[in-house]
């Protein structure tokens, strides 16, 4: 949607709403594009290493395949 820079402060709360629902909206200044008005998208947390550290436990033979499975992937 292409919207001229006055029609733009006129309809600006309209213009969010359209935007916030997924919507693109491009202001223009005498026919041509200046800006995009785009659906705001939080950033992620930063990653905090060792943020679970003594809180997961893992069993001693955690990677060992049981005998059963091998088995079954056997051919006959």
């Amino acid at each position: 949607m292409l919207v001229n820079i006055h029609a733009a402060k006129t309809h600006l709360s309209r213009l969010v709403e359209r935007a916030a629902g997924g919507e693109e909206v491009i202001i223009a200044k005498a026919g041509r594009p200046k800006a995009r008005l785009v659906p705001y998208v939080a950033e992620a947390r930063a990653r905090q290493p060792g943020r679970w550290a003594g809180q997961v436990s893992m069993a001693a033979d955690f990677d060992e395949t049981p005998e059963w499975l091998l088995d079954a992937f056997e051919d006959e």
